[in-house]
Parts: C-alpha cells; sequence; structure tokens
C-alpha cells in the first residue's frame, strides 16, 4: 500500500485513470481526496469564475475499484468549513459510514480520516458530503462524486460511463449565488438554475460505432432537483437501481423518475445506421439535453442479447412482513426547521426504533409538507412496499421520494450493526433537522 500526500494523491488519480480504460484492479485500492476550494467557469459563457470546492482539483471525480478490494479513501479538508464522507448507498461497516456528529467526528479544516473498509456489494454509489447541521454548502460548492464497485463478471460492453448529474444556483454573471440565510430557510432547498454532466456543460457528446453498447452508470448528486430522465431515440434496459441488481427492464415510455440520491445502471445499444442520434434529456421545462448519442461510420459486431445480471445472494430472498417491527415515521415542515415525528434529529437523542440485529422492519413514511421529501436509508437496501402491504417492488433501494400528502411503507432487514440515519438528500432540510436515527444491536 502507497500511503503519504503526494504519491497517495498520485496513485489516486493513477486508478481512476487507469479503470477507466479497463486494466485490472489491485485487492487494494488506497486514494486521496484533497477537498480544497477551486476556481473556475461553470458556464461557457460566464463572465466570472465561481468560488467553488472540489476534490483533488476536479468536479465529479470518479473512483473505481473491483468487488472484493479493500477501499482506503482518505479525507483530507483543506476547505474552511468541517467535513464528512459518506458512501451514498455502501452497506458497510458504521464506523466509515461518515456522518460527522454520530459515527465520527467531523474532520476539521486542515485535518485527515481515513475510511477503510471492503464494499459488500458491487454498485454505482455517490460520494457526499454528511456532516449533522453543515452538509448543504460543501454539496453545492462541488463536493461529490461517484463511487463504481466493479462486478467480478460484469456485463458485457464496449463503454462504462460514469455520469453525475447536478445543478448549480449561478448569478447572471456565471458566478455561484451566496449562501445567505435566505436559501438556507427556502423550505425546497437551494434549486440551481444550470445542469451539468460531470461538472461540465451539457450536452455531453458520445460518439461511438453503431451497434456499441453502453453501460451508463447515471446519479443525481443535485440538490434538491428532482426530474425525469428520458431517453429519446434510444432503447434502455435498466439492471440496476441504487446500486443493487435488478431484473432487467425497459422504463415505461422511455423514463425514469430521478430524485436526489437516486442511481440507474441502464444499457444502450446504439443505432446500427451510422449517424443515428439519441440524447438522454432531462424532463424540465421542454426539456433539457444531458447527453448526445452519434453513431460513426464504424460498424460493431453484434452482441449477445441483453440478460438480467445474476441477483446480489447477500441479500434477503422475503422479508417476514408478519414479524416485523413497524413504526409510523410524520415528517412536517416547521419554522425555522423541519421535524420527524415532532422532533428535530438529535443524535443525543433516543433512536426511532433499536432493534436486534436480523429483525425485519416495516417504516410508515408519511410526508405532511408541501414539498416531496427524497429519504435516504444509510447502511441498508429496502423494498418499497404495495399499498395493500401485500408485497413488495421486484428490486431494492436506499434513497425514495415520497411525495407530498402521502405515505409510502418501506420494508427491510436490520443486518448492520450500528447507528444508522434516515436522512433527507436535500441538504438545507437535512441540515435544518430532516432526519432521525435507527439503531440495529
Amino acid at each position: 500500500m502507497i500511503t503519504r500526500r503526494a504519491a497517495t494523491a498520485g496513485l489516486a488519480t493513477a486508478l481512476v485513470s487507469l479503470s477507466r480504460r479497463g486494466v485490472a484492479q489491485p485487492s487494494q485500492t488506497t486514494v486521496t481526496l484533497a477537498a480544497r476550494p477551486s476556481q473556475r467557469r461553470l458556464r461557457p459563457d460566464a463572465a466570472k469564475e465561481s468560488d467553488l470546492w472540489a476534490f483533488n482539483g476536479d468536479l465529479s471525480p470518479v473512483v473505481r475499484a473491483r468487488h472484493g478490494t479493500e477501499l482506503g479513501i482518505t479525507l483530507q479538508n483543506e476547505t474552511p468549513k468541517p467535513l464528512s464522507l459518506h458512501f451514498h448507498g455502501v452497506r458497510g461497516p458504521n464506523a466509515m459510514d461518515g456522518v460527522g456528529g454520530l459515527t465520527q467526528p467531523p474532520v476539521p479544516p486542515g485535518g485527515r480520516f481515513e475510511y477503510r473498509f471492503t464494499p459488500p456489494d458491487a454498485g454505482t454509489f455517490l460520494i457526499r458530503p454528511c456532516v449533522l447541521g453543515g452538509s448543504a454548502e460543501p454539496l453545492e460548492r462541488g463536493l461529490s462524486g461517484l463511487l463504481v464497485i466493479e462486478e467480478q463478471a460484469p456485463p458485457q460492453v464496449d463503454q462504462d460511463l460514469a455520469l453525475l448529474v447536478d445543478d448549480w444556483s449561478l448569478n447572471e454573471d456565471g458566478s455561484l449565488a451566496p449562501f445567505d440565510q435566505a436559501s438556507q430557510e427556502n423550505p425546497a432547498g437551494r434549486l440551481g438554475n444550470w445542469l451539468s454532466i460531470n461538472g461540465k456543460a451539457t450536452p455531453h457528446r458520445i460518439e461511438a460505432p453503431q451497434g456499441t453498447r453502453l453501460r451508463l452508470r447515471l446519479a443525481n448528486a443535485c440538490n434538491a432537483r428532482s426530474m425525469r430522465l428520458r431517453f429519446d431515440q434510444l432503447r434502455p434496459y435498466v439492471i440496476a437501481i441504487d446500486g443493487q441488481p435488478t431484473d432487467t427492464f425497459e422504463p415505461l415510455k422511455g423514463s425514469l423518475p430521478f430524485a436526489p440520491g437516486t442511481r440507474y445502471d441502464v444499457l444502450v445499444d446504439l443505432p446500427s445506421e451510422a449517424g443515428a442520434r439519441g440524447a438522454l434529456t432531462a424532463v424540465i421545462g421542454d426539456g433539457i439535453a444531458l447527453v448526445e448519442f452519434v453513431t460513426t461510420g464504424e460498424t460493431r459486431s453484434a452482441l449477445p442479447a441483453i440478460a438480467p445480471p445474476p441477483p446480489n445472494k447477500k441479500l434477503p430472498d422475503a422479508i417476514k412482513l408478519q414479524s416485523a417491527t413497524r413504526k409510523d415515521v410524520l415528517i412536517k415542515s416547521s419554522q425555522p426547521g423541519w421535524t420527524v415525528n415532532g422532533a428535530s434529529g438529535d443524535a443525543a437523542g433516543a433512536p426511532l426504533i433499536k432493534v436486534k440485529r436480523g429483525s425485519p422492519v416495516v417504516l410508515a413514511l408519511t410526508n405532511q409538507s408541501p414539498v416531496a421529501q427524497p429519504m435516504h436509508l444509510h447502511g441498508h437496501v429496502f423494498r418499497l412496499l404495495h399499498p395493500l402491504d401485500d408485497g413488495w417492488e421486484p428490486y431494492f433501494l436506499d434513497t425514495v421520494q415520497v411525495p407530498e400528502n402521502r405515505t409510502i411503507r418501506i420494508a427491510f432487514v436490520a443486518d448492520n450493526p450500528g447507528k444508522w440515519l434516515l436522512a433527507s438528500t436535500v441538504m438545507e432540510r437535512f441540515d435544518a433537522g430532516l432526519w432521525t436515527w435507527i439503531e440495529v444491536i
């Protein structure tokens, strides 16, 4: 293992670069993510640069490792605010969950912390700041990325592309809008007015031979922007949701709901004609093209038919709902913050529930606020129950959108010991108390 400063940072860059070219990974992956101020023009026509924070000077970095690899990810905090990193969707050890103020002390300015764990699942996961009461500004200045844990036997594709969708709140001159009290208290959260793919202007252009098979790892790193993704002139097949494999399916009308924190793995075969075009579009207003696909004059030989990936055998085939611990979770907005069951999040208070390891749990999430609520459960994945509580959807999630004035129920097996957040993925709401926690003993 290479450690220490420049050598480690250099290895981090090399690993990301090599993995994108398909070079085999070592049994250990050690990287440093140095969070530091960075100035750049986000919008190509901007008159001014934006004061951002970035990992190793890059927006939307991708850290890749093969499933079974031990990860050592060192956060080096060169920002003026305390930080910690949450690996959104990873069912890892509680001490490595990265919740500053609950599972670890926040990393102070000038400090370092090493996260060391072996992800139990292959999949596509987010890297996001997570400090109780202090996550919004770090996220909205640019501190987000992707953690890709590649399968030992991945599906056959020509290109594996990680695409991180984000939005930015910019002034007319292209500089970043200020983080004033009014924006922090906005019930909807800070909505951006400019979309990016991997930190760059849209549409991102992909040229490839006709018949090319692409794996698109799509992740919503926006703070509060929910949207739908639409595939134009393309036939998508979803193979994983929130990092977990699912029976392959074509989305209804070629579109997918896309709340903050949500991820999809999608296979797409490009058309067999030269010069054919397709697009991935954000359904916002008249539509915003995020990615453009163009086929070249080359021809790729035919690939096998798309098949479902193998299921994750570490997840339960069934959840015993009849013996589940059940709890109502009531979400409300109240000045000056948010509450869950009448109280704002409190790490020193009692947990929402306390259960023994292996216990089935059902949570009824009721949203009595005027806005939809994307909620993320740490350390676990869950099933979305049918309205009559007589079955569940055929996929696992770790993030779910609860519509306003609606109740949805989720079920999971509490198989990961520790203290785990159930929290809003809209960071102003999270900072203002829209979270609770469960304890598994």
